[in-house]
């Protein structure tokens, strides 16, 4: 029975029942609305929309909210390309069948409202905002003012959706009014700068907000309505809204009439981190505090709350009412039900890659790092609820112990076969656990390979560390299969004079092996020289640190939630960034460089280090005995950690006995 279950005695406050207005709610985990792209262009609901949602609900969190559903024909709202609509009753059906399955499971289905306002209009030539204030990223549209007719519209336009959420079953609905999007650019002194009853002091601009959820409650009845809105702007810089506005701003949500607030943190334009690895986890909980001070509603937060233990102290000291996840549970849906159980160490665990928030600035699915299966919920054969045994077990070696190793060969264990994966270090994760060793939350990469390691644990894929595998090792093998995950290695052949005393590569600065020079020249400009750079500045003082490449923007395979970061950072640590040169040869006191116009300048170094990578070719397909070869992960091509889990993941989904049996047939050696 449920409330047998370990977890439930462990975290009794996240899995006791709460009343959201009239409605009681089996726990107080909250899955946080999501924008997939999953959904149809038009607006309607895709079965890839309702396979992911049920899923989250599969999951058994509390309260399931769907991604938000635009309100108004136009299209001035639509943020993303593939999201849903609630401007007509059209939509009603594919709705319904959202909460059904949301029901299926036991949890409380919410629909979330959004006009995306000064980011939205995806496919016209202007958004629309309180004010015509400039945008500052250059991918949204210009923004104009709304007229009072258009104010109107747009209020009704809320309230004839919430209408329709309630007429599709929806237990809960809640208003989306954070990060940039329409409400938001209200409530802001930032972006409203109106002087009639829409703007003005913090009450004016909460005008049209309160007009919606006034409106809303209304036509909901005993439906309890919330709202997301932002305890903290973190716009300082640009004239957004005092921290006490923020907090008078939840407090007249509350006199209009809401059921519960989502408080979040930080718009999509602040130059604040707020959702990045150099956020410590929990370190938004004093927003939440407050609103828990000056509220009588109950009070839920997401971002960088990934693990159980922060909510359930807040909870416990009356500083947080309901832990809402949204990338933790787009890493893993399942995250609540393995919780109960106590089994945290099978979560898939979120890394804050934010691969899933860089997609939407592409207006491509929702992806993740660490969960493959993402997006084929409804397809049996990914995975995402257990892998089938195979009849016949197959030997299989696995040269490599990080995540692409460790990913395939946790998945082709689980399915009976008999793997060892050889490691000739002395720890696992590979890159992961080198690149973990790096300053601003890097250590939560460690989780995922945490994570890896107790799948093959579990499944009885054995781990050999401390061993070199050679080509002869794997001719004499007794095996049928063998996977060559080796990952990618410091490119030092690519640099003349890399065998001079003064040069290392960026594995030995990130292992602690040497120490930066008082004069360091990092050769790459991709991300691993940005790593190793960040590395320096945080742990030695009085370095000069230079990264030489021939990028015209160092980073260009950084993702784009972190590389505005990463490059602050270099600037704060005065790091010399030498783009558009070229390394021609190291000497024994520097590097000798190409500019930009190809004229020689010497570069001094005490120390230079080889910061790109190449594929390990120790190992390559070929023939070994009778086993049949495979590749995965950087052993191929050098990419990032999406690509070596993804190419894991999916050599352990296609291997089986009858494919292998193929396979053998029909490929020949050379």
């Amino acid at each position: 029975m449920e409330e047998m279950l370990p977890g439930l005695r462990k975290y009794p406050h996240i899995f006791s029942p709460i009343m959201i207005g009239k409605l009681k709610v089996k726990n107080r985990v909250k899955y946080a609305s999501t924008e997939t792209n999953f959904n149809y262009r038009d607006g309607y609901v895709s079965d890839k929309e309702v396979g992911y949602m049920e899923a989250q609900a599969r999951g058994g969190a509390g309260i399931v909210t769907t991604q938000g559903a635009y309100t108004d024909p136009r299209g001035e709202g639509r943020g993303y390309v593939g999201m849903m609509a609630i401007w007509d009753d059209k939509f009603i059906p594919g709705l319904k069948r959202l909460a059904d399955v949301i029901h299926k499971h036991g949890s409380a289905s919410c629909l979330q409202l959004m006009h995306c306002g000064r980011v939205g209009a995806i496919e016209l030539s202007y958004s629309v905002g309180p004010s015509a204030v400039p945008q500052k990223l250059p991918l949204f549209r210009p923004p104009i003012e709304m007229s009072k007719d258009q104010i109107k519209d747009c209020i009704q336009e809320h309230i004839d959706g919430a209408r329709r959420a309630v007429e599709a079953g929806y237990m809960m609905i809640e208003i989306s009014g954070i990060v940039g999007y329409l409400l938001s650019n209200y409530v802001s002194s930032y972006t409203n700068k109106r002087t009639d009853e829409y703007g003005g002091d913090i009450r004016g601009r909460m005008k049209f907000v309160m007009d919606i959820i006034k409106g809303c409650k209304e036509v909901c009845g005993d439906v309890p309505v919330g709202i997301r809105l932002c305890g903290e702007e973190l716009l300082d810089d640009r004239g957004g809204n005092t921290i006490e506005e923020s907090l008078q701003s939840c407090i007249l949500a509350e006199e209009a009439g809401i059921d519960y607030l989502s408080v979040t943190a930080g718009w999509q334009e602040c130059a604040v981190p707020v959702i990045t690895r150099d956020v410590p986890m929990g370190g938004w909980l004093y927003i939440a505090e407050r609103m828990k001070k000056n509220l009588k509603v109950p009070v839920s937060m997401a971002y960088r709350l990934f693990v159980p233990e922060l909510p359930e102290k807040a909870m416990s000291e009356g500083k947080l009412d309901i832990w809402e996840m949204c990338r933790p549970m787009i890493a893993d849906p399942l995250l609540p039900i393995k919780i109960m159980e106590d089994r945290q160490q099978d979560i898939i665990p979120c890394i804050a890659c934010n691969v899933c928030l860089a997609r939407l600035f592409r207006d491509t699915e929702l992806c993740c790092t660490v969960n493959p299966a993402l997006g084929h919920e409804n397809e049996v054969d990914w995975g995402q609820y257990g892998w089938k045994k195979d009849p016949v077990s197959k030997k299989v070696a696995i040269v490599g112990a990080g995540i692409a190793g460790l990913q395939a060969g946790a998945i082709i264990a689980a399915k009976g076969h008999d793997v060892t994966i050889y490691e000739k270090r002395d720890v696992v994760g590979g890159q992961f656990e080198i690149a973990s060793n790096g300053p601003w939350g890097d250590e939560e990469l460690m989780r995922m390979v945490r994570y890896l390691k107790a799948q093959c644990d579990r499944y009885g894929a054995k781990v050999v560390m401390n061993k070199t595998v050679t080509a002869d090792d794997l001719k004499s093998a007794d095996v049928d299969a063998v996977i060559i995950a080796t990952g990618a290695v410091p490119d030092v052949e690519a640099y003349a004079g890399s065998d001079k005393k003064n040069v290392c590569t960026c594995f030995d600065i990130l292992q602690g092996k040497v120490k930066p020079g008082k004069n360091t020249v990092l050769l790459g400009g991709k991300a691993v020289s940005i790593a190793t750079a960040l590395y320096i500045i945080n742990k030695y003082k009085d370095v000069n640190v230079s990264i030489v490449g021939p990028q015209k923007k160092f980073g260009p395979d950084v993702n784009i939630s972190y590389v505005w970061r990463y490059m602050l950072k270099l600037k704060q640590g005065k790091v010399n960034q030498m783009n558009r040169t070229t390394a021609k040869e190291i000497v024994d006191d520097g590097v000798i460089i190409l500019d930009a116009e190809k004229k020689e300048v010497k570069v001094p170094a005490d120390l230079v280090v080889i910061a790109d990578l190449r594929s390990n070719t120790e190992l390559k397909y070929g023939k070994y005995g009778k086993a049949e070869v495979f590749m995965i992960g950087d052993a191929i091509q050098v990419r990032r950690g999406y690509a070596a889990i993804h190419d894991g993941y999916r050599m352990g989904m296609k291997f089986s006995h009858k494919w292998y049996q193929l396979m053998h047939r029909t490929t020949k050696h050379d």
